[in-house]
């Protein structure tokens, strides 16, 4: 069974946050309250979450403000926020500033059902993530065991030899098109099988190297 994750609610308000709560119980994973921006960043300090459901019109400091310094910090810039809006946000300051910054919103009232439906997706990378993390300590582990060294210059090595490769590779589907061999079904199936196989490669490089 994987871990639980760990899901963020941020209201000013109890009401809304028994709300939240009746909304993703279902989901049976672990959900912290915070009831300003302040608590919010003090709770992000003490754990790992998958998501935050951060209000945006809380008073002192508000949704975007905290967002802000959530995403100013190294540990926590990759966590995933949804903004929870009224209707007379403006949209475009919502994702002003974050479009990369794996945002979301829902405007007030929202679907519980979408609002679920949401969180349920972030959770299950966060779990994934999770799982690749432990498996890259496995293969980091057992390839110390059998060669001595960290895992960490072998992993540059096959990136690099990986990367070449790749190169190698485009130079010839170039050479196959130049030269009409494309035509030729065998050849264009072995271009197939050599991606394919260089596709499992870069996945187990990754799996070496751990998320970055």
């Amino acid at each position: 069974m994987p871990q639980k994750a760990n899901i963020l609610l941020v209201d000013d308000r109890d009401e809304n946050l028994t709300a939240l709560e009746a909304i993703l119980t279902s989901l049976d994973q672990n959900l912290v309250r915070a009831n300003s921006g302040e608590a919010a960043l003090k709770a992000l300090l003490e754990d790992e979450f998958a998501v935050i459901l951060l209000d945006v019109v809380m008073p002192g400091m508000d949704g975007f403000e905290t967002a802000s310094h959530i995403k100013q910090r190294e540990k926590t810039k990759d966590v995933p926020i949804i903004f929870l809006t009224g209707a007379g946000i403006d949209r475009h300051r919502v994702f002003r500033g974050y479009a990369s910054r794996a945002i979301d919103y829902l405007t007030k009232p929202f679907d519980p059902w979408v609002l679920r439906s949401k969180v349920e997706v972030f959770v299950e990378l966060h779990q994934m993530k999770q799982r690749l993390r432990s498996q890259s300590q496995v293969l980091q582990r057992d390839l110390a065991a059998q060669t001595g060294e960290s895992a960490a210059p072998v992993s540059e090595q096959l990136s690099r030899r990986v990367a070449d490769i790749n190169t190698n590779l485009e130079s010839l589907r170039e050479r196959i098109v130049t030269e009409e061999r494309d035509s030729d079904p065998q050849t264009v199936e072995a271009v197939r099988d050599l991606d394919r196989a260089v596709a499992q490669l870069t996945t187990l490089v990754d799996a070496i190297r751990g998320p970055q």
